[in-house]
């Protein structure tokens, strides 16, 4: 809020692997601040964030920051903003520059508010009111998702713009392919609020499945209609699917110049599928190319190593923080299909690259030793959450590594980290492992947020030789 009008901010991240959400931030805003750093200058990221902007026909606003550190050079920063032809409205250009820097108290380590921020604010109104920017709050709301994901038994929350129009609990909303009435309706702070204009961010529940970041919304009449309408985009959308994906024999690829590795994903939110997608797409081979097969949200499922089995000898399954069920494991090492889990986008690119190019090095691999479901926690004093478990699969071992699951996904150990047991016991007594169908306590070092229902599984890193 500033001089009594609210301002909505959309950050979009800076680093170049997250092109289509700079992309898409560009359409769903009505003014694009482009953020420079003094210290580094336009970055190639910097000038794809302008290219955006303009395609979508925005105004600017430029804002210079970091402009106290030692080494900041303004001059430098503004001369090749210069050259991209984005020229100040002070020299005869239409695009305000603003300079911002960090000031600490004195005799102080605290910082107070950025130097600029004020006239940053005062820049982005005068931009509106020269444009005229106006929407109707009096009509069905509508706009654009902007992230989706589905949280356990909660259910689908998709975070959306209102663009037009009011939004409040109740209204039955079209996303894309997925459908429903809105349950509860939260802000950007999370409280809870029934209505919602144009500009306002909201975060929604009540669809009946994860809608694709960048899909267009619309409030409709009758629940009816929407189910109708998404019935039949989803149709399309299998429709060309499978006319994408047509499984490729033996014979077909020692016809073809170009094979093609296939890739499964899933991942736990769409930015992450947006995010991997790029990487992928700037992987180029002269025998061999990359394409996506099929993306979700979610854990890996038996339904998804059926689809491997269609073309097994050129497809693998990817999980980019979510992990196969039971059933989806047993099938692949069934039937050899791969399954490879990842946390960090840039590793999942490297291996990829590193395949295509035919030079892959052994590699740390997870081997999955027994998974135990929790039915009950204790909290004891001085010691943290203890988990009541149940050996579901394999064996659970004293010295292996842990991760916690829950509906699908690793919420713990974070990227990076390895968690272990503090320790494992058969009623009172300590052991050293604990076999499938039996009963334990354990305590995961440095944890206590076990809940009930959560899948504690067992594994070991092993070095193993890669191959396709």
């Amino acid at each position: 809020m500033h001089d009594g009008k609210p301002i909505t901010f959309i950050d979009t991240p800076g680093h170049e692997a997250f092109t289509k959400m700079r992309a898409r931030g560009a359409q769903v805003t009505d003014i694009a601040v482009i953020v420079v750093a003094a210290t580094d200058g336009v970055m190639p990221q910097t000038e794809e964030a302008i290219s955006h902007a303009r395609a979508s026909g925005v105004p600017l606003v430029v804002c210079i920051t970091k402009t106290d550190m030692p080494n900041a050079n303004v001059t430098r920063t503004r001369n090749q903003l210069y050259a991209l032809n984005i020229l100040p409205d002070t020299q005869g250009g239409d695009t305000p520059f603003v300079e911002t820097a960090l000031v600490k108290e004195k005799d102080s380590d605290k910082w107070k508010i950025a130097r600029g921020v004020d006239e940053l604010l005062e820049q982005i109104l005068v931009v509106a009111e020269l444009r005229e920017l106006k929407a109707n709050p009096n009509k069905a709301a509508s706009g654009t998702c902007l992230e989706a994901s589905k949280v356990g038994e909660e259910g689908v929350y998709a975070t959306l713009l209102v663009q037009q129009g009011t939004l409040r609990r109740g209204d039955v909303v079209l996303c894309g392919g997925s459908y429903g009435r809105v349950r509860a309706m939260y802000d950007d702070l999370g409280r809870p609020i029934e209505e919602a204009g144009p500009s306002v961010p909201v975060r929604i529940t009540g669809l009946d499945e994860v809608p694709d970041a960048g899909d267009s919304f619309h409030v409709v009449p009758e629940l009816s209609v929407a189910r109708e309408i998404a019935e039949k985009r989803r149709e399309k959308r299998l429709e060309s699917s499978l006319a994408k994906t047509s499984a490729m024999t033996l014979e077909s690829l020692a016809q073809k110049k170009v094979a093609e590795l296939k890739i499964i994903l899933k991942a736990d939110f769409r930015g992450s599928i947006e995010a991997i997608r790029a990487e992928l797409e700037k992987l180029k081979h002269d025998e061999v190319r990359v394409r996506l097969l099929h993306t979700g949200i979610g854990a890996i499922t038996e339904s998804d190593v059926q689809l491997a089995l269609t073309s097994p000898e050129d497809t693998i399954i990817i999980g980019f923080n979510a992990v196969p069920d039971d059933q989806a494991r047993a099938l692949a090492e069934a039937r050899g299909i791969q399954i490879r889990e990842y946390n960090i986008i840039y590793n999942l690119k490297d291996d990829i690259k590193k395949a295509l190019e035919g030079r892959l090095k052994p590699r740390e691999e997870v081997v999955h030793l027994g998974r135990a479901v929790v039915r009950e926690t204790f909290k004891i004093s001085k010691v943290g959450t203890v988990a009541g478990c149940r050996v579901t699969q394999g064996v659970i071992e004293r010295s292996a590594k842990v991760r916690v699951i829950r509906e699908g996904v690793v919420v713990y150990p974070p990227p990076d980290k390895t968690a272990s047991l503090e320790s494992l016991k058969r009623f009172k007594d300590d052991a050293t492992e604990v076999r499938e169908g039996f009963e334990c306590g354990l305590k995961i070092a440095g944890y206590d947020d076990v809940k009930v229902g959560d899948v504690i599984e067992a594994y070991r890193i092993e070095q193993v030789k890669r191959t396709l």
